[in-house]
């Protein structure tokens, strides 16, 4: 594949623009169906989105978190299925960026330069909690390694170049384990049967005695022995997801009140657009998805400044900022996706018009971590000053 290069954040909002509307049309064919967005995925890679996080002096334009997010939300708007599918493959360019050797570097950001995709193969059914990582990363012939194990949720993975494994190794630290995607004893089933996000084909990874080279294997847990960004990073592409389905889903039932909808009787306007407590109605949602966008930019921003001076201080403020994006987005995404169908009546229900697509996403998407946990952070750091724990989901 001959991937573009972009250059810049201005060229990467701008080529995010112009995918989003052509991923719009059909989006909804394609979940009703599920039909997996194989060559939509293609055009992604294409593009040289996939590759504008990678550093400038391995030639990549090397965006702003701010860009970042702004670009998930945009393809999350129109199609939020879509949208869902690279953003492990934003957080393992991370890794490879914050714990990769330099020949690491050279030869991964070459490939994703080239419009290689990553996946993904991290989540596992079964054990005690999300953290309980059982796949193991054992020794090998000639300094290799062996891996065996099991995965769920493993979006991307279907559609990837490269899986990214997170495992365990002897002494029990975490490892990313770089593996292609048709290596011998790698097995990926499209088995993901989810209410929303019906086309991220999130199934199962086997591994079975996958022979991994040493230089195809990261430290992942060097990352949170200090200040750090990566789990603040991978939750501002989740809150911009939310984002995006709720702004997707507020133009939905702005679309529909103008087009199709009839006044109620009693409101005494000749179309449902002059209805007095629809526009109130509107109004409220309007500021919900304003406010979450501010939020999410906001988050962004403090990403940013953390990255240019990375310090104990500058990362909680970081995690704490996406923290605050990650309620409101997830509470505002799955409001405006059950208001679409409040405002729009009841020919919106209609099962061949799929608007309760944007309700499935979202109600399926917000479920990745509990907001809870988040707002209990905020608070200790608020009122108390602690600083949030150092792992992936914060």
């Amino acid at each position: 594949m001959t991937a573009k290069v972009i250059s810049d954040d201005v060229e990467a909002l701008a080529v995010a623009a112009v995918l989003a509307d052509q991923f719009r049309t059909g989006a909804a064919a394609r979940d009703s169906e599920r039909r997996l967005p194989r060559e939509e995925l293609d055009r992604l890679s294409a593009s040289g989105l996939l590759a504008v996080t990678v550093p400038a002096a391995y030639g990549g334009a090397d965006v702003r978190q701010e860009t970042l997010a702004e670009v998930f939300r945009l393809l999350a708007a129109a199609d939020a299925s879509l949208a869902q599918i690279p953003q492990n493959h934003f957080v393992y360019v991370n890794v490879i960026r914050r714990q990769g050797t330099s020949q690491q570097q050279e030869f991964f950001f070459a490939e994703v330069l080239a419009g290689r995709r990553f996946g993904n193969a991290q989540s596992e059914a079964g054990t005690k909690h999300v953290q309980d990582i059982r796949t193991r990363l054992e020794p090998g012939p000639g300094g290799s390694y062996v891996l065996n194990g099991v995965k769920h949720y493993s979006t991307g993975a279907l559609f990837a170049d490269w899986i990214p494994v997170l495992a365990r190794a002897e002494d029990d630290n975490l490892h990313v384990a770089y593996v292609p995607r048709d290596a011998d004893g790698v097995t990926v089933v499209d088995d993901w049967d989810g209410m929303g996000q019906r086309t991220t084909a999130s199934g199962t990874v086997r591994l079975d005695a996958v022979t991994v080279p040493a230089d195809r294997v990261v430290p992942h847990h060097l990352t949170f022995q200090g200040p750090q960004l990566h789990g603040a990073v991978a939750q501002l592409l989740h809150a911009a997801i939310d984002a995006g389905i709720a702004a997707g889903a507020l133009a939905q039932a702005v679309e529909f009140v103008r087009t199709k909808s009839r006044p109620w009787f009693e409101s005494g306007v000749d179309t449902a657009a002059e209805d007095p407590l629809l526009i109130q109605r509107f109004g409220e949602l309007a500021i919900q998805v304003r406010a979450s966008e501010a939020l999410l930019g906001a988050a962004a921003r403090a990403v940013d400044a953390a990255g240019a001076d990375l310090t104990e201080d500058s990362a909680a403020e970081a995690s704490i900022a996406v923290a605050a994006a990650k309620v409101h987005t997830a509470a505002t995404a799955v409001e405006v996706a059950s208001s679409l169908f409040e405002v729009s009546g009841t020919r919106s229900a209609l099962n061949a018009l799929n608007l309760h697509r944007h309700w499935r996403d979202a109600r399926t998407h917000t479920l990745h971590d509990p907001a809870r946990w988040k707002i209990q952070h905020i608070g200790r750091y608020v009122l108390n000053g602690t600083k949030p724990p150092r792992h992936g989901l914060l």
